[in-house]
Formats: structure tokens, sequence, C-alpha cells
């Protein structure tokens, strides 16, 4: 793993192949799974405040889940996910008649109807994020950046449903950091993501070296 500001990034996210390939998967991801999407406590209060907008295009039972127990619930590690319908499908998450998934959420957002895009651990799949209490002694401070006391560990999640996008990612040449450029800016900022991308080319080169 590398540390980078308050952040230790897995290998893989520098490493792997990775591109999205809707016309394939056509979102599969948001309606797999037994668990919904991790939620912040910020993100919950955002979606209830847009609610309104969303509750319209939700299906009846998605409507119901959300009148019966709220957006969001603590998933057995106690985590808090948005809610789910038949123990599967998000409950912002819609179908089409082509059977493609979307996410109303950013659909709306999409439209212009609110400025909210999606919640960040959806933006960031397959980048998941962690709280650790310390640094591990297995990150290399390439960047010379110094570990604090609170720290979050970004691993990438291999999933199968993701095949296609593994793929696409190695067609394109398309690092699991770079596809996911705009999503990691949203969350750590443009200069994190710029050392980030400086790592990434210090670790190639070292790399081709050995």
């Amino acid at each position: 793993m590398f540390l980078i500001g308050d952040t230790l990034v897995s290998l893989d996210i520098l490493e792997k192949d990775f591109c999205c390939d809707l016309d394939t998967c056509h979102g599969c991801c948001c309606v797999e799974g037994d668990a919904g999407a991790p939620i912040t406590d910020e993100e919950c209060q955002l979606v209830e405040q847009i609610l309104p907008v969303l509750l319209p295009d939700m299906t009846k039972q998605a409507r119901e889940v959300v009148q019966e127990q709220g957006i969001s619930y603590l998933d057995p590690s106690c985590e808090r996910v948005t809610s789910i319908v038949n123990n599967k499908d998000c409950v912002f998450a819609r179908t089409d008649k082509n059977g493609w998934c979307y996410c109303l959420i950013e659909k709306a957002y999409n439209a212009g109807k609110i400025p909210f895009k999606k919640p960040i651990s959806c933006h960031l799949y397959p980048i998941r994020v962690s709280q650790l209490p310390s640094v591990a002694a297995s990150a290399r401070p390439l960047n010379g950046s110094e570990a604090s006391s609170k720290l979050v560990a970004l691993n990438y999640h291999r999933w199968d449903i993701c095949h296609c996008a593994r793929v696409l990612g190695k067609k394109k040449h398309l690092k699991v950091y770079q596809f996911l450029k705009e999503p990691l800016i949203r969350r750590f900022g443009q200069a994190w993501y710029d050392e980030l991308c400086l790592t990434a080319q210090e670790w190639e080169k070292q790399c081709k070296q050995k």
C-alpha cells in the first residue's frame, strides 16, 4: 500500500485494469448483492431533503420500504447503507424496459433537479473506503508523506459481475484510479489526485527497472 496524505492506497488501484461496461452489465451492481450502498450521515440528510423529487419515480415497493424504515439502515457490520427491496435492489434503483438499471438520484442530478449526484460509495466503486486507527507498517511513503492519526484505506473490490469492466479496462489501458478520476477528486481533492498520479508513475518506473 502507498501512503498519500491521510489515505492508504492499495497497489491494486494503481495496477488493475477497470472501465465500467454498461452495454454489457446494464448497471446490475445496483440490484445485486445482499445489502445497500454505504451512505454517510451527511448524505442521508441530503437525500432526505431531495426525497420529494425522487419519490414519484420510485417503485411502489421502494416507497413502502422507505415509509417503513427510512432511506437507510444499519447492516450486520453496523455500517449505514441505503435501504433495499426484497433483500437486493437499492430503493433508488429502477430498471427500464430494456433491462438497464439506473440510479434515480443520478438521473435527477443529470436533469438539473437536485445538487447531489449520488452517495460517494457508489461513485467510487470498485474502490471501497474504510476508516483505520493508525498507519500500517506496509505503507510505502514514496512521496514523502507522513501519516496522521486519522487514516482511511482505499481498496479495490473484485466482484464477479464486473468481469466485463476488467476486460474493457484492459482493452482501453485504463487503471482503476484513472477510470475513477472524477469521484476520487470529488472525495479527496485535485491535489490529492495529482499526487496519486505521480505515485502511480513512480511505481511504474520502479517496476520497469526490476
